[in-house]
């Protein structure tokens, strides 16, 4: 008997199958894992900045909450100042945050544009309330471009671009509000967004306007692209009143957008917040 249960036991041997079987399902579960926590910690990082910076989201109280953000500088622009695709306007700022601009709007519905695209277009963005992140392309790439792109990716209201010859490596523009940095780690960035982005509380002209691209205007695949040249004697003055030829806000006839009777814009002098 004992004979005969011991060849029995001897006959049913490891299992090495279900073993092998069973450390595979393993591997390949931790393989799983890993690649998703790699994956997702640009996100998971990002939403830790987001709650930190939630302190700067605007309130009735508390309006712009970009005044306590420090190196943020303010300009007063008139709104609905509009040019044809074909004229250029002459800047107080680069990359300006306000002024008159292209009568389309850039797509700004969370798009990483990979080249410059036309100033103009960028500007009239800022009006509807959102946030360009420009970042000279020269001084910016790598993880430091990577930290930049999840912030605008997939987020409302928020574009970023190269701006080539930009004289810091980043600049963050909403319409009337500017903040120059040196590092796409700084905190600043969120705060900025936080304040500025979709803001209700009157910090840009157009609350409740579109973002989304203009068919048959705006192509955010194929953007109209960025002019290096400096404006010429025929670009339009900061103070311009805007084309009759230019069509008016989302598709309206010229005729009855503001930009034909609006008045001339308000004296720029960007001065620090305090």
């Amino acid at each position: 008997m004992k004979a005969a249960r011991g060849s029995v036991v001897s006959k049913k041997g490891t299992p090495w199958g279900t073993i092998i079987a069973v450390v595979a399902i393993v591997a390949l579960l931790a393989a799983v894992i890993t690649y998703y926590m790699v994956k997702s910690a640009p996100k998971r990082d990002q939403a830790d900045r987001e709650a930190a910076a939630a302190s700067f989201a605007p309130t009735a109280q508390d309006p712009d909450p970009s005044k306590r953000i420090p190196g943020v500088v303010t300009a007063t622009y008139t709104g609905s100042v509009h040019v044809l695709p074909t004229e250029r306007v002459a800047y107080d700022h680069s990359p300006p945050f306000g002024g008159p601009h292209d009568q389309t709007w850039a797509t700004c519905t969370g798009i990483v544009y990979p080249t410059a695209v036309r100033t103009e277009n960028m500007v009239h963005a800022l009006e509807h309330g959102s946030v360009w992140i420009a970042y000279n392309p020269q001084q910016i790439s790598g993880d430091a471009l990577n930290l930049l792109s999840v912030r605008a990716k997939d987020k409302p209201f928020t574009m970023l671009s190269p701006y080539p010859g930009l004289d810091k490596p980043i600049s963050l523009q909403s319409w009337g509000h500017q903040l120059k940095l040196d590092s796409a780690d700084d905190p600043r960035i969120d705060e900025f967004i936080a304040a500025l982005r979709s803001n209700p509380n009157g910090v840009y002209p157009e609350v409740g306007a579109s973002c989304d691209a203009v068919p048959g205007q705006f192509d955010p695949d194929n953007p109209p692209p960025f002019d290096p040249s400096k404006p010429g004697p025929d670009a339009k003055p900061m103070d311009y009143k805007g084309s009759t030829a230019a069509q008016g806000e989302q598709g309206m006839p010229a005729s009855s957008a503001p930009a034909s009777s609006a008045p001339a814009s308000a004296p720029a002098s960007a001065t620090p917040t305090k």
